[in-house]
């Protein structure tokens, strides 16, 4: 309705998801019939972008709606990991290790994948990692559903998530029909994510390979199409070959924080002149490459310069923290070590509500922020290093917990 509050919207929404569940469980009956019709009234659209009422048919005999899948749909999480956090998970020692064994079984293949794509392997490998923990996801019949069966779901009863649902259901339906794997071979998260390396369904529609040159682009059971398509995918995302993702560097004394925004750009030489160092004491390889600063625990934490494959990794996941996951993994993977500067571990950063609580206090001490939204935009970050000054501490933007409990938070 008209001049409905976006909060209100969201309970509704909320309860319908309920409701929802409720439903399919306490009248499954009922609940199927209604999930038939909608079966038969997506038909067209599917019959419309190619799909055989063979294929159609196949696809959803004895499907029924997963009321699991609504439940992972609608629940969001207010806490937020600290990233030090993900780090340990995501770069674990035992998937360090794992990789590199990885690395040497399927060297054959990773030659040429490298050859014909020009992405480095370890990136390739560590997407492997952190996406399936090469493959030992696949083994496990409880994280593993019907794809089909969980977009229909999405599709016919998802809220926000049901046009995501029809697109990727669609996809889904045509590498059916291709005969890159049979329906009930087609299986993934609650989300539609698929195989060894996770592609969505759209995504490995348009860009998946076929490696090993078997006549199906299958990455649930060919490791070498699930690695090549990763590949393929990342150059179709402009990879550049020949150069990393970035840098941890070292900060000088003094340095402006407030160009530590991730979207500021100059060359690597352009930083050195500015005071920053790679760890270690090593040269830039090629000075001319431009990058961005990466400060995500703020002055006490690592620092990192950006370069353009940064970005691309996040095609795969838009994510900063997965892209510096993938990025350390795969220098670890090639046998770098850890980063040279700890996390603030006793200095978590803010949820979503704390955020909007530290705005709130900032604007009663008289900055501006820019408005109440949980995210620390530029508005925020200039308060919050404004206040900083004031209070005397190093002013590099940083929402952390000790910022919010200094302002009586």
């Amino acid at each position: 309705m008209a001049g409905m509050t976006k909060v209100t919207t969201e309970r509704i929404g909320g309860l319908l998801f309920s409701l929802l569940i409720v439903v399919f469980s306490a009248f499954p009956a009922e609940a199927d019939a209604k999930f038939d019709r909608w079966v038969r009234d997506f038909w067209p659209k599917a019959r419309a972008a190619g799909i055989s009422s063979a294929t159609y048919k196949a696809a959803f005999a004895g499907v029924t709606p997963d009321p699991e899948v609504l439940e992972k749909a609608r629940y969001q999480p207010e806490f937020v990991k600290p990233i030090w956090e993900y780090m340990d998970s995501a770069v674990s020692e035992t998937r360090v290790t794992t990789g590199r064994e990885k690395l040497r079984e399927w060297k054959g293949w990773l030659d040429r994948i490298e050859a014909k794509y020009g992405v480095d392997r370890h990136v390739v490998v560590a997407i492997w990692g952190m996406e399936s923990s090469y493959g030992a996801v696949l083994d496990n019949p409880g994280v593993l559903r019907n794809v089909i069966r969980s977009l229909s779901t999405l599709a016919y009863a998802g809220g926000r998530r049901s046009r995501y649902g029809r697109q990727q259901l669609v996809a889904a339906l045509k590498i059916v029909q291709r005969g890159d794997v049979s329906v009930r071979g087609i299986t993934g998260s609650w989300a539609g994510a698929m195989g060894h390396t996770q592609f969505i369904p759209t995504t490995f529609d348009a860009y998946g390979v076929d490696m090993d040159g078997d006549g199906h682009r299958n990455i649930w059971t060919s490791i070498p199409d699930a690695l090549g398509s990763t590949a393929a995918y990342l150059k179709r995302a402009r990879w550049n070959p020949g150069e990393t993702w970035g840098y941890e560097v070292q900060l000088p004394r003094g340095f402006n924080y407030a160009l530590a925004d991730k979207r500021t750009q100059r060359t690597l030489k352009g930083w050195q002149d500015l005071g920053i160092s790679r760890v270690g004491g090593r040269d830039f390889p090629r000075p001319d490459d431009k990058a961005a600063l990466y400060l995500p625990g703020g002055a006490k934490g690592p620092a990192f310069l950006m370069l353009r494959n940064f970005k691309v990794i996040k095609r795969y996941n838009n994510a900063d923290a997965y892209a510096l996951a993938v990025g350390h993994l795969s220098d670890r993977l090639r046998g770098g070590g850890t980063f040279a500067r700890d996390w603030p571990r006793d200095d978590a950063p803010l949820g979503r509500s704390q955020t909007k609580q530290l705005q709130k206090l900032l604007a009663k001490h008289g900055y501006d922020t820019g408005g109440v939204d949980g995210k620390v935009g530029p508005k925020t970050m200039a308060a919050i290093i404004a206040v900083q000054k004031r209070l005397g501490w190093t002013p590099d933007g940083y929402a952390g917990t000790k910022l919010l409990k200094r302002l009586g938070g």
